[in-house]
């Protein structure tokens, strides 16, 4: 008797729970999940409790409130300079993963092939092969995993769409205005639907700008943009995130999120509302230079230690070479990491198509002050 589906036989544990789960157990600090434990903004917290208070607690619109829906639309003004209507153009989603879960489904169809630039979220990759999607891994170029015109040229003919992760999980690479214009161009060409992941888009190190490929000519009527607060606010287990675009993408996406969701938490709404309406430009610029002392901090460590970094211009993740240990793979590595030192990364092989990034590691660097400086203190064993 069989009552596991065909579609998810392949799909095992990710290998971010599996080692959250290992650490767990060893008593180490997790440096693998994309869990920020720095506090979330007090003008977040104070508005919980009165929304709750207040009587927002039953369902909501499938799309969201209309308070968050109009806060959501100014912040895109501000940020990209977009004029978008609150009534059509925003889906409030169970978190930026609940909103690529309804893209695919709403706008694809069973064996369409999607592209994804290599290396990949996971959760993405898995998620669209839980749809019925053929995943196409786009290779990318050297140290800072830039764009690979010839690879994606010979990739993109047949796609169906393709997913851009601006500032990217796991390598940090930010896409330049010319990156994004020379993906657009192969969208049009090639008639594809854009999915952009830009949930870490505050998160800019060195001087990098966060462009939206929304933006870029000719891309607004075939792209959706993703992006949430789980990382801005450090709010993972919120699970508040959106999906925006023109309104005959973002109908489907909705009906697709009312089936799935029916709505996100009705409170929790509210206050990340009041908090978008109350928070300045100040709290992001200084969200992105904190953030890029933790990147310094941490990579100045694995350099010291011989696990060389891929130093990333944005997100709070950091892949790592791990050659000099001497492993058969990059999940032997990342054992060997929490055995001897008590720190727990994610296998590079996570992220790539099997038989690649069998060197590399990931580490996340979104820590406290105290948590991140006890890890360099741990990695130290490793010289």
């Amino acid at each position: 008797m069989r009552f596991q589906s065909r579609r998810i036989a392949d799909l095992v544990q990710s290998d971010i729970r599996a080692m959250t789960q290992e650490c767990k157990e060893q008593g180490g600090i997790n440096l693998g999940q994309g869990i920020c434990d720095t506090p979330p903004p007090s003008v977040l917290l104070d508005n919980l409790i009165p929304a709750v208070n207040n009587g927002y607690n039953s369902y909501t619109r499938f799309d969201g409130i209309q308070p968050l829906r109009e806060s959501l639309a100014a912040k895109v003004k501000r940020d990209s300079g977009l004029v978008l209507d609150p009534e059509t153009n925003f889906v409030v989603t169970s978190g930026t993963t609940g909103a690529f879960t309804c893209i695919i489904n709403a706008l694809s169809d069973p064996g369409d092939r999607i592209l994804m630039f290599e290396p990949y979220y996971g959760y993405h990759m898995n998620a669209a092969v839980l749809a019925g999607l053929e995943p196409v891994f786009v290779p990318t170029r050297g140290e800072d995993f830039s764009l690979d015109v010839d690879s994606l040229e010979k990739l993109a003919k047949g796609a169906r769409a393709i997913v851009v992760n601006t500032p990217s999980n796991p390598s940090g690479h930010v896409f330049s205005r010319q990156e994004l214009e020379t993906i657009a161009e192969i969208c049009q060409r090639y008639d594809l639907l854009c999915i952009t992941d830009e949930i870490y888009e505050y998160f800019l190190f060195d001087g990098y700008r966060h462009i939206s490929m929304a933006t870029i000519p000719g891309m607004w009527e075939r792209t959706v943009t993703l992006a949430g607060f789980s990382k801005t606010f450090s709010i993972t287990g919120w699970r508040i995130g959106y999906a925006t675009g023109p309104d005959h993408l973002m109908l489907p996406i909705g009906i697709a999120n009312d089936l799935y969701y029916a709505c996100a938490p009705a409170p929790l709404q509210y206050a990340v509302a009041r908090a978008l309406d109350s928070l300045g430009p100040d709290f992001y610029s200084r969200l992105a230079e904190e953030h890029q002392q933790k990147r310094d901090l941490f990579c100045s460590t694995l350099a010291r230690v011989g696990l060389t970094p891929h130093i990333p211009q944005g997100a709070y993740y950091v892949l790592a070479d791990v050659s000099k240990l001497g492993c058969r793979s990059s999940k032997e590595a990342a054992m060997y990491i929490l055995d001897k030192a008590s720190i727990a990364c994610v296998p590079g092989s996570a992220f790539f198509e099997e038989g690649r990034g069998e060197h590399l590691v990931r580490f996340c660097f979104g820590k406290d002050d105290s948590t991140l400086e006890r890890a360099c203190e741990l990695l130290e064993q490793l010289k």
